[in-house]
């Protein structure tokens, strides 16, 4: 047994012990089904081949995806599951294609508050002497304060779909404000735009080279003379979220930070923070030093949509060694009407081995 697969078997006996029940996960996963399920950043990086009876699959990814969709398929009640075994993503540069990921999932009815409290404070204890920083966050804030700019569904709906991709993201707020490098070569076609019908300009376009039909291009037209009619998101709305996304502190210095925004449209997002913190602090979780990035997680898997975490080592040529977060969206999708909270998060034991390795050297 390696030293990765020895650890990987301590934190699953541990996660027993804590009540998890084992599950496994077919290493051939359906690609149809859950590749929506994932987000860019792992649809891009899944391996995928076909199947000539089961049609497209892929090599599993990840474990999160399937296990809710195996608990949603047989309802929604209260469990604990855990889990160990290879997946496979592909990777730039020397960075491991398939490794072990090691991982506790967390299906409740009672207050979400004290079941992000229980999984976090689980992974500290499971990790505590592997001297990792721990970090923080929460999508729930940043998609608060989306919904609460004053600008229209579109808008808004472009924003919430761009949030796990900060560049993006950035470039859109300065578009939607009036401002930005895009704005006026923008403004420029919308101008063109307006001064004929778009199946008019389609056919002074001459040739169709791209993918898009006449069709296509007309509504798309259609929909950027709409956004084009819309004002510009107020600049003082634009200044709190850019500093909001920006904002990293200890919790609870975090926390009173943005209550002092005084913006109505985080008010509940915030009273879930502050009860997680109660929550944290009733497990021995020091919330006062916990560090806190509201954009933490912004660039993993698309569907966490609440409180986030992660644990990181101090070597910078280390990924982070464990990372979770609340997934209430996911168990809706795949519930089929049927919803319940659920949080969870995996290590990766090779990451562990390594660190484990370079200290007996």
């Amino acid at each position: 047994m390696s030293m990765s697969e020895a650890i990987a078997a301590d934190l699953l006996a541990q996660m027993q012990a804590a009540g998890a029940q084992p599950v496994a996960a077919g290493i051939l996963q359906p690609a149809e089904t859950l590749l929506d399920l994932y987000g860019e950043d792992i649809r891009a990086r899944a391996y995928v081949t076909q199947d000539p009876g089961l049609g497209e699959m892929m090599l599993r990814p990840d474990f999160t995806v399937p296990v809710v969709q195996a608990h949603m398929r047989h309802g929604a009640e209260p469990a604990r599951y855990c889990y160990s075994g290879p997946v496979f993503r592909k990777q730039e540069g020397a960075r491991a294609r398939e490794y072990l990921q090691t991982g506790f999932e967390l299906f409740a009815r009672e207050d979400a508050a004290k079941a992000d409290a229980e999984v976090f404070a689980l992974f500290a204890r499971l990790l505590e002497r592997y001297g990792l920083r721990a970090v923080t966050g929460d999508i729930g804030i940043l998609k608060a304060a989306v919904a609460g700019l004053e600008t229209s569904p579109q808008r808004k709906a472009a924003l919430h779909r761009h949030i796990w991709r900060p560049a993006r993201f950035r470039a859109l707020l300065e578009r939607m404000g009036g401002q930005g490098p895009l704005h006026a070569p923008r403004t420029a076609l919308v101008h063109r735009l307006r001064a004929a019908p778009a199946p008019e300009l389609v056919a002074q376009a001459g040739k169709m080279i791209g993918l898009r039909s006449a069709d296509e291009i007309t509504e798309r037209v259609a929909a950027l003379l709409t956004d084009a009619a819309h004002p510009p998101i107020p600049r003082d709305q634009l200044d709190r979220l850019e500093w909001l996304v920006s904002l990293a502190a200890p919790a609870r210095s975090a926390l009173a930070q943005m209550r002092a925004l005084d913006w109505p449209a985080l008010s509940r997002a915030l009273d879930r923070l502050a009860a997680r913190l109660d929550a944290l602090d009733a497990h021995g979780i020091d919330t006062a030093t916990l560090a806190f990035e509201t954009s933490f997680g912004r660039t993993t898997m698309e569907y966490y949509d609440g409180f986030v975490f992660g644990f990181i080592a101090a070597r910078t040529d280390l990924p982070p060694v464990a990372t979770g977060g609340r997934y209430d969206a996911l168990t809706a999708r795949l519930g089929e009407g049927a919803t319940i909270h659920a949080v969870g998060g995996v290590i990766r034991p090779d990451l562990l081995a390594a660190m484990e390795g370079r200290a007996c050297d």
